[in-house]
């Protein structure tokens, strides 16, 4: 079935999910279904499981070592994902994971306890803490210049695993989920584990960026460096081997909570986390939620939609509950770290506003009697 990207400037709705055209890169067939819905439709009913346990088995049967030492990065912040990753490549797999952390911008505490059970439940770690002064910086630069302060942090997550498996000489990198595959955008992994380091990682993840595309922001190379990929010739050098567990093993959200609580003690967000209903994602950082709050700012969709869409995929809600959850809280302004935030990032509540409304795309959004309003919901 041919798959296309819609106009960007015609707001359209997946008819199975809530997701809209205004995702970048996300695709829709010609009956106006997206294709995570369709991918999930191929989980549910074309997917062999067993046997695509059996190509992991096979995977990691090249790389396990027999005396004990590393043989798998395992990038992980003490969520769900990663703890469930970890403890299953551990006790189901066999394998000796050397867990890759980077320090958020500002820990929550039940984020912090999360890390802590993980490790404590019988793992070795190494994290990245960058210069505060870096990362405080190249946030608010972030946030200024491409509306999204969650960057930086999203770079480190990307390179810091390859760097480490490069410096340890641990041949595989084991990432959760391909993104593009489960909420949308390059379709083309859709059955292939594998990432194409230059493409996915780079244009994906970096957009195309070099140490040297940042440095006319206001940074240094110095500054820069360590949240940047290892060249292409290292990683050739080093012949590492990076996947996605989610290939492998059916990939259900929720369901991976469940596992990590039972058995890593993965605790939920004590509250409902801001722009959504959830509590068991993304909370470990005081700027998670400005993340969200920006993608809806920039493409009328936020957190709320991602995690309803997905859950309406997985047979969780139906797609009128799913309605009636965006409706309730996408686009909820994160106010319970604001100021903590706004310090963080040495910028004023006017100066926030400002560079927010500079993100609000016309097509998106009207101001009536002095309020922005959005023109498309979901329905």
């Amino acid at each position: 079935m041919v798959l296309s990207q819609y106009n960007s400037f015609e707001v359209k709705y997946c008819k199975k999910c809530v997701v809209s055209n205004q995702r970048p890169r996300i695709e829709f067939n010609s009956d106006g279904v997206c294709a995570p819905c369709l991918y999930a439709e191929q989980k549910q009913r074309s997917i062999d499981w067993a046997k695509r346990e059996g190509e992991l088995v096979a995977l990691l049967d090249q790389y396990r070592s027999k005396d004990g030492s590393y043989d798998v990065i395992v990038p992980a912040s003490g969520g769900k994902d990663s703890s469930y990753i970890a403890h299953m490549l551990k006790t189901k797999y066999g394998m000796h994971p050397l867990l890759t952390s980077v320090a958020p911008n500002m820990w929550t505490d039940v984020g912090w306890e999360n890390l802590t059970n993980l490790v404590d439940a019988g793992f070795d770690q190494v994290m990245m803490r960058p210069s505060g002064q870096v990362y405080r910086k190249f946030s608010r630069l972030a946030f200024e210049h491409f509306g999204d302060p969650f960057l930086p942090f999203g770079y480190l997550v990307k390179a810091f695993p390859i760097r480490m498996a490069i410096q340890y000489r641990i041949p595989l990198v084991m990432y959760a989920e391909d993104g593009e595959v489960e909420y949308g955008g390059d379709t083309k992994n859709q059955h292939r584990g594998t990432i194409d380091y230059d493409s996915d990682m780079v244009r994906q993840y970096f957009s195309g960026f070099s140490p040297e595309s940042w440095m006319k922001y206001g940074l240094t190379y110095n500054e820069i460096q360590s949240f940047m990929l290892p060249t292409f010739e290292e990683i050739k050098q080093a012949r590492l081997d990076y996947r996605y567990f989610a290939y492998y093993r059916k990939w259900v959200p929720q369901e991976n909570y469940y596992y990590a609580a039972e058995h890593v003690n993965l605790k939920p967000n004590p509250m409902r986390n801001e722009g959504t209903y959830s509590k068991y994602a993304s909370f470990d950082d005081k700027l998670d939620g400005f993340h969200f709050y920006m993608a809806y700012i920039k493409f009328g969709i936020g957190r709320a939609t991602s995690d309803a869409a997905h859950e309406v995929r997985d047979g969780h809600i139906t797609r009128e509950e799913a309605v009636a959850l965006v409706h309730k809280y996408d686009g909820e302004f994160p106010a319970r770290y604001f100021r903590e935030c706004l310090d963080y990032m040495d910028i004023t509540e006017s100066e926030f506003e400002k560079i927010v409304d500079n993100y609000r795309r016309p097509h998106l959004w009207e101001k009536t009697d002095g309020k922005w309003i959005l023109k498309h919901r979901v329905s």
